[in-house]
Parts: C-alpha cells; structure tokens; sequence
C-alpha cells in the first residue's frame, strides 16, 4: 500500500522537473529569437572590460583599488553589473512588457504552476549570468588577471547564485511596481544607476558614510563578495555580504508576493 503513494510521488517529481525542463528551454528559446538582444547582452560588459583593459591595464596594485590592481577590481565589478542587468534590469523590463501584452495573463491561464515559471526566468537568467562572467573572466585572462584560485569556487558560485537569485527578487518586486511597459527601462534605471556608481562599480569608494550607505544596500556587498572571490585564495565565506544579499532577496520576495499581478487590468 505504501509503494502507491511513493510512486505517485516519483511521477509529480518527474513531471515537476519535465515542466521546468521545459520552461527553461522556452525562455532560452524566447531569449535567443531576438539576436540583437542577445548579442549585446554578451558584449555589452565584454567590451566595457575591453576598454577597460586598455585604459587601466598598466596600473598595478594600489591602495586605490584596496591592495589589487585595476583590473582585478574591474573585472569582479563589471562582472557583477553584468547579473544585474540580466537578473534584475531586464527581467523588470520583459516582466512589465509581459504583463502589458496579455502574455502573463494567458500563462495563468495555463496549469503551469506559477513557481515552475519563476523557477524557471531565474534558471535561464543564472544561465545568462554565468556566461557573462566567464566571457568577462576570459577577457580579463587576456590582459594579465589571474583566474580564481580554486580554493574560491565554491564561494564564487555560491555568490553568483545567490546575487543572481535576489536580484530576480528584486526585478520581479520593481515589475510589480511598474504600471506601464514603456516607463519600465526608465524606472529600473532610475533605481539601479545611483545603486551602482555610490557602491563603487565604476570607481572606488573612499568615503566612510557613502560606504556605510552602499554596505547595507544589495550592490556593494555583491561587488565584494566577487572581488573576494575572484582576487584570494582566502578559504571561507564571506557571510556578511551573503547576509545583505539574503536579506534584500527575501525584501524583494515578499514584495513580488504581495503586489506582483499577472493581469494589466488589475493595475
């Protein structure tokens, strides 16, 4: 009697596992019918290290750049304003778009669970973040940057999933603040651009109270956590930053739970 329920069981998981099979292939599908897209999605942040390369290749290590050199810094900060873009700015984008087209409304209207197609936007943008970065780490190499020391993979995938998973939060929480598709790039950009420039993306921060700001908001804490693990071989977590992280995913969460709709009528 008990083999019935376990077998039943085996078959949800199965099919569970088919269906978010399936809906990974489909925005992998979705995201690669608009090559442009894609192609700038992936050489975007590899020509901005490129550049990067040549502007600031030859400085070494400085205190400037907190004991490493230029591109070790840039090529962890560049890397990480590549997951956002694709884990928060143009999941935001695409949602907002979605809703308005009538698409989130014909997906509810399918027995596709609703975490299966969550589930899956968040694999396929993981998928999209983790080439970025080692199209960027390849650039890097090109110019002298050191791979990440193996001690390090670990905590490097564990922070790339991780930010990946709450930036998602964070764009699917902004989508559902977003009333209008075609204000959507503006709005996202409107949060992500001081985000980005006050944590040091593009320039070291040396100011004690804007690095006390930027510490408990989710860009700085990514960027550090990168920059770990990308410049030593230092065994450990840094847990600090994968604590902000965590917390702002689960603030991003909680908001796209509460105010995220999949009909525009119901704006």
């Amino acid at each position: 009697m008990a083999a019935a329920p376990r077998a039943a069981g085996r078959r949800a998981w199965r099919r569970g596992l088919a269906l978010l099979w399936h809906q990974i292939r489909y925005e992998q599908l979705t995201f690669w019918r608009s090559p442009q897209s894609a192609f700038f999605t992936f050489v975007f942040p590899v020509v901005v290290i490129a550049i990067f390369g040549g502007l600031f290749g030859g400085i070494g290590e400085s205190e400037f750049y907190y004991g490493r050199s230029a591109l070790q810094y840039y090529v962890s900060t560049i890397a990480a304003v590549s997951v956002l873009g694709s884990c928060y700015s143009q999941l935001a984008i695409v949602l907002a778009a979605r809703r308005q087209n009538g698409i989130l409304r014909r997906v509810r209207a399918t027995p596709l669970p609703a975490s299966v197609y969550f589930v899956g936007l968040l694999a396929h943008c993981v998928v999209v973040s983790v080439v970025d970065v080692l199209l960027i780490t390849l650039v890097g190499r090109l110019y002298g940057v050191s791979l990440p020391a193996s001690s390090q993979l670990l905590t490097l995938a564990l922070t790339l999933v991780l930010g990946a998973a709450a930036f998602c939060a964070l764009g699917v929480a902004v989508a559902s603040l977003i009333r209008d598709a075609e204000a959507a790039p503006s709005v996202v950009q409107f949060v992500l651009f001081p985000l980005v420039f006050v944590s040091g993306t593009y320039m070291p921060i040396h100011s004690g109270p804007l690095n006390g700001i930027a510490d408990v908001l989710p860009v700085k804490p990514f960027n550090d956590a990168l920059l770990r693990a990308f410049t030593t071989d230092h065994t450990g977590l840094p847990w600090r930053d994968l604590g902000v992280l965590l917390l702002w995913g689960a603030v991003g969460a909680v908001v796209a739970v509460r105010r995220f709709r999949w009909d525009p009528r119901a704006e």
